[in-house]
């Protein structure tokens, strides 16, 4: 299994996003444990769920985007 890794740094985009509570809560205590700020562990948790898509999903993606 693939571990999990936090970046450093980077840039992006403003998106607004409606996540249930239970989530939200759950990101927060594991950003709290890190030691890093909730849209940081929101994007490495993001950036691995990509990286470890269904292969079948995978392929139809890489068919629309790229992704780093």
């Amino acid at each position: 299994m693939k571990k999990l890794k936090i970046p450093k740094n980077h840039s992006g985009i403003s998106k607004t996003l409606r996540l249930p509570e239970n989530i939200v809560d759950d990101i927060q205590n594991l950003a709290n444990i890190k030691n890093l700020s909730f849209n940081k562990t929101v994007v490495s948790l993001l950036e691995f769920s990509l990286d470890n898509l269904d292969e079948n999903d995978s392929i139809e993606l890489s068919k629309t985007i790229h992704y780093n």
